[in-house]
């Protein structure tokens, strides 16, 4: 298998030419009966072999782990990101494994937060703080050697761990406070994805996948504060609650269509699930709701999933076309 990585590489080295690997990727988007630049298209697994290395390196690393704990937990964590970032150096840089770069990165970044909390104690009210600094200057050492596309999420996302640490730290009792931080948090997240979709629209290169993964972060950081402040989840299940998140969800469907991508969609489906289960039963569909809800939804998303390049052309191409720009671009079949 073949990645648009791959085909880039192959045209600097000039194997391929530009005009040449554009009209392969048109014939295959064309024979896919979509076009390729409205997929979400990211490497994951290349093989089986991906598989089979994880699990030997899980095998290897967890094991490692466990011994060592018996003698010191801040040696156990500093052997146990040593080696994920000795198997990067194999199968990420040289090999350029797809599935053993995202479990090594995790493995790493997960040891570097062990290692920094071991050293301060769990007592310790700074221990939070100084484990998520540490793990963020894992990740971006991580990405500085290996640019895995899921580096730039797993940094922001412990660089806003860091900041909502502070923000507990100092407004430890606030719960209301806490959900507006990571509401922004959300943001944050959400306009670096944004930075990096824009930066290739024709998706194409690791910028792609790069937003792939900030998106990924950033949609159940907006999400949740959102339908969290309604209450739903706290047993407050009023027709208008309940109606306001089914108007939300469209809303999130309407910026996932717009940027194309899904995470906002499936984020908060959780939510909508919940609110049409609650509307059903408020008029007396007890015992099959969930039934008539799963098919609702199921049917609806299948069905914006086949019309779902039709519907994003149709719409995208009424917003401003300085929105426009920011947006993947659309290709006809």
């Amino acid at each position: 298998m073949y990645t648009d990585e791959d085909l880039n590489l192959a045209v600097k080295q000039g194997v391929f030419s530009a005009e040449s690997v554009e009209e392969f990727r048109q014939l295959v988007s064309s024979s896919n009966g979509s076009p390729a630049i409205d997929e979400e298209n990211f490497r994951l697994v290349g093989g089986f072999n991906d598989i089979f290395i994880v699990i030997a390196s899980a095998l290897l690393l967890f094991s490692s782990l466990w011994v060592l704990m018996l003698i010191n937990e801040s040696l156990a964590y500093l052997v146990f990101a040593a080696l994920s970032w000795g198997l990067s150096e194999i199968f990420v840089k040289r090999r350029k494994l797809a599935l053993p770069a995202i479990v090594l990165l995790l493995t790493f970044v997960g040891g570097a937060f062990g290692l920094a909390g071991s050293l301060f104690g769990a007592e310790s009210s700074y221990a939070v703080i100084f484990a998520t600094a540490f793990s963020t200057l894992a990740a971006y050492l991580h990405w500085r050697r290996f640019s895995v596309p899921i580096t730039v999420a797993v940094g922001t996302g412990t660089g806003l761990a860091l900041f909502a640490s502070m923000v507990l730290s100092i407004f430890p009792d606030s719960a209301g406070f806490l959900m507006v931080t990571l509401f922004l948090c959300g943001g944050v997240a959400f306009v670096l994805a944004m930075y990096w979709d824009a930066g290739d629209t024709s998706r194409t290169t690791r910028k792609s996948d790069v937003a792939f993964w900030l998106h990924l972060l950033s949609a159940p950081l907006i999400i949740h504060p959102i339908f969290s402040s309604l209450g739903v989840l706290d047993g407050n299940e009023s027709l208008s609650n309940m109606l306001l998140i089914v108007l939300l969800y469209l809303l999130m469907t309407m910026v996932s269509i717009s940027i194309d991508r899904r995470a906002f969609m499936i984020s908060s489906l959780m939510y909508v699930i919940y609110a049409l289960v609650s509307l059903f039963d408020h008029y007396g569909g007890v015992g099959y709701s969930f039934a008539i809800t799963g098919i609702v939804m199921g049917a609806s998303l299948l069905l914006l999933s086949f019309y779902w390049h039709a519907v994003r052309s149709i719409f995208v191409q009424r917003l401003p076309e300085r929105i426009q720009g920011y947006l993947p671009v659309i290709k006809k079949v």
